[in-house]
């Protein structure tokens, strides 16, 4: 693949469904690069190399440090010498998420990304898989912004960050003195016309149980399955009370414990996504029909606590290979109850903010080992305090099943500043291009600026971003329009950024 971004337009695709042929032309071919580039998050090199690239065929200086960011210095245009230094900050990584019949493999396949004829050629989506959007869109535009010789800039600088979506490394492992610019715009936010000035910390918990097998006393397994669920961000997607298919699967499980002897559950893959699949498998006496009979009342009072939107969920159950081992009864009632007492959701609303969920917890995953159970949660809060006592709550109640219990992964919250001069010029040139003034909002998920701001306590930091919906799920998807006018305010607030 070229590093020439005019140069990689699919020429495999209807020119009605290339997106490098969208406007903002340059935007566009950029993300369509990224997409052609595998970069799960630990596995990117390649798109880090990409960027170094870049910067060397458009002659710019740039370095990659110890953890993987990439740093591209551009000077001033003509006239903006003076003017404060900005900072775009993004992400490299992307959330690897696709359906179950999907065979993509995102270290070695490209993304598939279209556009959606069934939404009015309004949306860019993929095929079976996270679009990467989230936050290749903000990259695109980065490198757009570089590539670029009509637009009024101060001194430049182009931060792609590390492995942001499962642990934030690279703004953890970010060097101080090595940036030079004094305005940070973070291009990771997901609905145009928001600015986000706030965002939560966050922190992961394990929670590992011990299993005591037994030889199986019946010899006919079952495999129960749950799937269709919409999933979605565990941060921002948590209020909307969407089903959560680890916390499904086992109630069911726990609805007909007695007839049914456990060998494992699966559900989830990332931390930071709401489960949208899982399975287990069980062995019983009863039949598969008498065993659907005792589910389908359960599963008909679930599917009414649901939203609208996973009320199309499916619940199968099917003959399975028989497994060489069961767990005790003790073990299976210990852990159905640990799952079943696992606090998921919302646990506070912030009261300074209405209508933001202050903190929130999302069981994540569930995973059947050798010798134990794991539980993996993600902690999220505005305030530090109530994410650790959040956490120091969960602790003790995993303890009291017999857990062992880690957290790690700690990152702040990034505490609001709502009335800088690079908020009020974020928003001034967003109220001329919208026709209203922009929404200032603090949001529920993790954005780097937290941590960027202790290694640059001095910053001002804004977050702005095109309207990207369901992320971290396959049905995520990126408005075109949204897209264009996002650039044009992007470019109209360097232009603007004379001093701050």
């Amino acid at each position: 693949m070229s590093t020439n971004p005019a140069n990689t337009s699919a020429s495999t695709t209807n020119s009605n469904n290339d997106i490098s042929r969208l406007s903002p032309t340059l935007v566009w071919q950029y993300f369509y690069a990224l997409t052609q580039i595998p970069r799960p998050s630990y596995e990117e090199e390649a798109v880090q190399q990409f960027v170094l690239d870049e910067a060397a065929r458009l002659g710019l200086w740039a370095e990659r440090d110890a953890v993987g960011n990439v740093l591209v210095r551009k000077p001033a245009t003509a006239g903006m010498e003076q003017a404060p230094g900005v900072v775009l900050q993004n992400h490299l990584d992307m959330v690897a998420q696709k359906n179950e019949d999907s065979s993509h493999n995102f270290s070695t396949d490209p993304i598939q990304a279209y556009i959606d004829s069934e939404m009015d050629h309004k949306w860019v989506t993929a095929k079976g898989t996270t679009l990467g959007a989230d936050n290749g869109i903000g990259a695109a535009s980065a490198l757009a912004v570089l590539a670029s010789t009509d637009i009024a800039h101060g001194p430049l600088e182009a931060l792609f960050t590390a492995t942001e979506e499962t642990g934030m490394d690279g703004a953890k492992g970010l060097q101080p003195d090595w940036i030079q610019g004094q305005l940070l715009l973070n291009l990771d936010t997901e609905e145009l016309g928001d600015i986000c000035i706030g965002c939560a910390g966050g922190v992961d918990a394990t929670f590992t149980l011990p299993i005591d097998w037994q030889t199986p006393t019946t010899n006919q397994a079952y495999q129960l399955s749950v799937k269709g669920l919409k999933g979605g961000h565990s941060g921002i997607d948590i209020i909307k009370q969407r089903g959560n298919a680890a916390l499904i699967i086992s109630r069911l499980l726990d609805s007909i414990s007695q007839y049914i002897e456990m060998s494992s559950i699966q559900a989830g893959n990332l931390r930071n996504a709401i489960p949208r699949e899982a399975n287990a498998i069980f062995l019983s006496d009863a039949t598969e029909a008498e065993l659907n009979q005792l589910l389908a009342t359960e599963v008909e009072i679930i599917r009414r606590g649901l939203p609208v939107e996973d009320r199309d969920m499916s619940v199968t159950l099917e003959a399975a290979d028989l497994p060489a081992q069961t767990w005790s009864k003790a073990t299976q009632n210990t852990l159905l109850t640990a799952i079943r007492l696992c606090p998921n959701g919302v646990d506070r609303m912030s009261m300074d903010t209405e209508g933001v969920v202050e903190t929130s917890v999302n069981l994540a995953k569930i995973d059947t080992q050798e010798h134990q159970l794991q539980l993996q949660s993600l902690l999220r809060s505005l305030d530090d305090d109530a994410r650790d006592d959040l956490a120091d709550r969960m602790k003790r109640l995993f303890q009291s099943f017999g857990a062992t219990v880690e957290l790690d992964g700690e990152y702040p919250g990034w505490k609001p500043a709502p009335h800088s001069a690079l908020t009020d010029c974020v928003i001034n040139e967003g109220e001329q291009l919208l026709g209203r003034k922009p929404n200032v909002t603090v949001i529920h998920a993790g954005l780097e600026c937290g941590l960027l701001g202790q290694h640059y306590p001095h910053w001002q930091m804004v977050s702005f971003g095109p309207t990207i919906e369901m992320p971290h799920s396959p049905d995520e998807r990126v408005n075109i329009e949204s897209v264009e006018q996002f650039w044009t305010w992007l470019v109209n607030v360097l232009g603007a950024l004379k001093s701050a």
